[in-house]
């Protein structure tokens, strides 16, 4: 990772792969800071759902980039790159290793290399393709999208609702697809050298971890934790309330699904 740039280590993959618990033994081994990276981890209030670090694990290692926002303010890839970097410089100047991480791949890339240029959002056309998405069930949105975008459809989750409504939506905007758009910028200025490792599990191992982790999670209070969101005035339909999680104890506060549902 030679030259005269802060050297960085960035950890990425799907959720549940033991990425925290990774960065934490790397910070350990090699004197180094942690970056949140993941959407979800940087709104207040919002714990036990976004599996964020514990105070244990908070305590050992400094980590930065978490509870930055409330969930009722707007917060995106930009504003983190914005924030990220000049906390990569402070990091490295102190002699220690910035190490990011999280899962969220819009995050990670923008660091490395800026955003392309996409519209901002549209108020109306985004409520709209969220009235459909709730209406018509994820699965059709999703085939909607991978019929537009195959490549950008296969990053994405087909229950994760806000990317891809955000998909769908800088289509209609723009005519062009979000893959073609972001291929376009080139992500090439990169500020900092890193080495990047991506966690992967079998599948099986993968999804058994995943329901494993919503069953502790709710077991850790999830559903309390989202009571309180909604009792301190929270929408349902804020963006970090509309994530995976918190959309589907909402509706099982709110009485439109039962319990078994929802996890």
């Amino acid at each position: 990772m030679g030259g005269g740039k802060a050297k960085v280590i960035i950890i990425g993959g799907p959720t549940a792969t033991g990425k925290t618990e990774v960065a934490i033994s790397l910070a350990e081994a090699l004197d180094g800071e942690i970056i949140n990276a993941d959407s979800m981890q940087v709104y207040r209030h919002m714990d036990i759902g976004t599996a964020k670090p514990g105070p244990e694990q908070r305590a050992l290692i400094p980590h930065h980039m978490l509870d930055v926002v409330d969930p009722d303010e707007s917060f995106n890839a930009s504003l983190y790159r914005s924030m990220a970097l000049p906390l990569i410089e402070k990091i490295a100047s102190k002699g220690k290793v910035p190490i990011v991480v999280g899962g969220t791949g819009l995050y990670i890339k923008t660091l490395r290399g800026g955003l392309f240029s996409c519209p901002a959002a549209d108020p109306e056309l985004r409520r709209k393709l969220a009235l459909e998405y709730d209406q018509l069930g994820a699965l059709a949105l999703y085939k909607k999208l991978e019929e537009i975008d195959p490549e950008a459809a296969a990053r994405i989750h087909p229950n994760d609702k806000i990317r891809v409504t955000r998909a769908l939506e800088i289509y209609q905007l723009t005519g062009k697809r979000p893959s073609d758009l972001a291929r376009g910028h080139g992500f090439k200025d990169r500020p900092f050298n890193d080495l990047m490792f991506c966690l992967y599990l079998d599948r099986e191992e993968l999804y058994s971890r995943i329901n494993r982790r919503c069953v502790r999670m709710i077991e850790e209070g999830l559903i309390d934790e989202t009571r309180k969101l909604l009792e301190k005035g929270y929408s349902p339909e804020l963006k970090p309330m509309q994530a995976i999680g918190y959309r589907h104890v909402t509706r099982y506060i709110l009485g439109h699904w039962p319990l078994e549902e929802a996890i």
